[in-house]
């Protein structure tokens, strides 16, 4: 484990990290190979720093003397990720719903070993998606099969790319993953930043790449064609059902996403479990991208060599909910990401470079039992009433409603510095009428909270923008160890099933789920 102050490894790249392992060494820069495995920024007490782990391939090497010039701390060689070989093919193709991550990546195996999946997505491909996407934003019409929720790469596919997960990783699939993303076009780092994205503009690239080595591999992708119904006989999989025919399989991977509240309908009417799950509602925050930065790294900052300053914060409220920050996104916009007509949602984007002016999060606060109406679906009526509401406060053309924080906390009215970048405009009102009184007073109690952990956060003139209501599915689709739902044959996974939290974790899902099928052959 290696640190370096920036003034002497600016970036990866650069020879002092190269001269300092030399010198570690004992040997001449040249005549030794290494490969970055993990790269981490330490910006605590005002002197940032590089943290390396590195993979150093030399002969004659003192390794004891080396761990103790470098504190004693050796790591062990990588290990790598492998995918089962199938011993026994399918009688027939598996059929996966859904192109975001977790339907990407279990196709992706799936056609590797050699089964060649037929793949279905109700949106369109992710170049035709994008114009679709741009005419929204610049005020046109809303498509309901291709948004910023429906469409191939998924949500993630307009967003900031975190490739980051809480998940425990023993088996490397995350590492594998990664690979694969790498494989495709993001760039090389993405295997060792300690905290990697990709950036909406090259992730739809990457996809592009994805699709094209199923296809090769016989997959085939039926886009702009929706589940609609399956057949069951004897509790099992028989006929998958589309808006343009049917398909005789045994086998559905259910990829489709927690925006399609219709999919759950039509499992639970075949019997399906199916229960509740906790999520999360709130609106997106805006700062300057430079008050973050000096807030995080301090005034005397070498911002030329250091990357956009995040955050992730976290307030336990006096009301007993939890108030979190929730898809940083340093240098990012707030989108429109709304999927139905009359119906306002937002959501955060980055480019790679993350240039942006403002740096924008999601404020979360927990929703609790008490919330909400009785019933299995209650959740999604939660999310619609939410969403219906913030499209009348904004004044019904998907206008977002927003207010200063100095107004959400009752401070008065104040002039702000700060330009807010949701595509379809903002109209500045009492976003309090979209929560309840016990809500509101969480989210107040955090904003003050999270002001003494990063300076300015509650700043009057930071703006929010309302509301953000798709952070995670308010159902799970019960699966058992196989990964199979009570209806045999079928494979809830990913995020819409309840399984998963992010780009990553979807993707490693959809793996777990190929891998289980394989060995259930």
């Amino acid at each position: 484990m290696i640190k370096l102050t920036l003034e002497r490894s600016p970036r990866e790249d650069a020879l002092p990290l190269e001269a300092h392992l030399a010198k570690l060494l004992g040997l001449p820069m040249g005549s030794f190979d290494y490969e970055i495995r993990k790269k981490s920024l330490d910006a605590r007490r005002g002197k940032a720093k590089f943290v390396y782990t590195v993979d150093i391939f030399a002969s004659g090497v003192d390794e004891e003397g080396l761990a103790s010039r470098c504190g004693g701390v050796i790591a062990q060689p990588e290990e790598e990720y492998s995918f089962p070989i199938p011993k026994n093919a399918p009688k027939k193709r598996p059929v996966v719903a859904g192109f975001g991550p977790a339907g990407i990546f279990a196709a992706l195996c799936l056609a590797r070993a050699g089964f060649k999946p037929i793949v279905l997505e109700r949106g369109k491909r992710v170049d035709e998606r994008k114009r679709d996407v741009d005419t929204f934003f610049a005020g046109g019409a809303l498509d309901e099969n291709s948004n910023i929720q429906y469409g191939e790469g998924g949500a993630g596919a307009f967003s900031d790319g975190k490739l980051n997960t809480l998940i425990k990783d023993k088996s490397f699939r995350g590492q594998f993953v990664l690979r694969e993303l790498v494989n495709a076009g993001a760039p090389k780092e993405t295997l060792y930043h300690a905290k990697p994205h990709i950036g909406t503009d090259l992730l739809r690239g990457v996809v592009e790449r994805l699709r094209e080595e199923i296809i090769s591999l016989g997959g085939e992708l039926r886009f702009e064609t929706q589940l609609t119904d399956i057949v069951i006989e004897d509790g099992r999989l028989v006929r998958v059902c589309t808006d343009k025919g049917e398909i005789e399989a045994d086998t559905l991977f259910l990829a489709t996403g927690q925006s399609a509240r219709n999919i759950a309908e039509m499992l639970e009417s075949h019997g399906a479990e199916i229960e509740q799950k906790p999520f999360s509602v709130g609106f997106r925050i805006e700062h300057l991208q430079s008050d973050i930065d000096e807030s995080q790294y301090g005034k005397n900052g070498d911002f030329r060599f250091l990357p956009p300053a995040e955050y992730k914060l976290f307030a336990y409220c006096k009301t007993g909910r939890t108030v979190y920050s929730f898809c940083m996104c340093p240098g990012g916009h707030v989108v429109a990401a709304a999927s139905e007509n009359e119906r306002l949602v937002t959501n955060g984007m980055s480019y790679h470079a993350r240039d942006g002016r403002n740096a924008n999060s999601a404020i979360l606060c927990e929703i609790l039992p008490s919330d909400i109406d009785d019933g299995l679906f209650a959740g999604y009526d939660y999310r619609e009433r939410l969403e219906r509401a913030a499209f009348e406060l904004g004044g019904g053309d998907f206008t977002a409603p927003a207010t200063t924080v100095g107004e959400y906390l009752g401070l008065g009215k104040a002039e702000s510095n700060i330009t807010p970048t949701y595509p379809r405009g903002v109209k500045y009102c009492d976003i309090s009428k979209l929560f309840s009184k016990e809500i509101n007073d969480s989210f107040r109690e955090a904003l003050r909270e999270f002001g003494k952990k990063i300076k300015g956060f509650d700043s009057e003139n930071a703006i929010i923008t309302a509301v953000e209501s798709r952070t995670s599915s308010p159902i799970r689709i019960k699966r058992f160890d196989d990964r199979q739902s009570n209806i045999k044959g079928v494979y809830p996974l990913g995020e819409g099933a309840g399984y998963a939290g992010g780009i990553i974790s979807a993707a490693i899902d959809g793996v777990r789920s190929a891998e289980e099928y394989i060995l259930n052959l």
